[in-house]
């Protein structure tokens, strides 16, 4: 969820609001965000608290639909998005963090594959930040402590 509220957004922007969007979206129980209808979905946009972008609201709602059906199709969305690197994360060897991409080919191709499927804004900059984040791209710095670790 918050990889796509970034979207034309700071991520301190969401960050901020953080608690707000854990409030707003039922501590992101996905279950229940598939189940909102348009009154919930009018409520939301009405929340003082949260960044009021109607498509973005909605995108909430159908991912976690399209999660769901993921999660029928593959057993779990964790099979589903580690089958892209076969299970195992991506090594990358970057001296300099401001060397690594912000998009790959592989990112373009789940993105495309996630668009497919019904998600809404998961282009391929927010993919390729979520594989970051989930440790799919290991894209830190060889000096860097951390870099052995993940």
């Amino acid at each position: 969820v918050f990889e796509t509220l970034q979207v034309w957004l700071s991520g301190l922007t969401i960050l901020k609001k953080s608690e707000n969007y854990r409030r707003a979206f039922d501590n992101f129980e996905y279950t229940k965000i598939a189940t909102y209808n348009q009154s919930k979905i009018d409520a939301l946009l009405k929340d003082a608290g949260i960044i009021l972008k109607k498509l973005k609201i909605r995108a909430t709602v159908s991912n976690a639909r399209a999660f769901i059906e993921v999660q029928k199709e593959f057993g779990s969305f964790s099979d589903y998005i580690w089958g892209f690197v076969n299970g195992k994360p991506i090594k990358n060897s970057f001296a300099d963090y401001r060397d690594a991409p912000s998009k790959t080919s592989l990112s373009d191709t789940l993105s495309k594959d996630l668009k497919k499927r019904g998600f809404k804004f998961v282009g391929s900059t927010v993919v390729y930040a979520h594989m970051q984040a989930t440790g799919m791209v290991n894209d830190h710095e060889l000096n860097c402590f951390r870099y052995e670790q993940v």
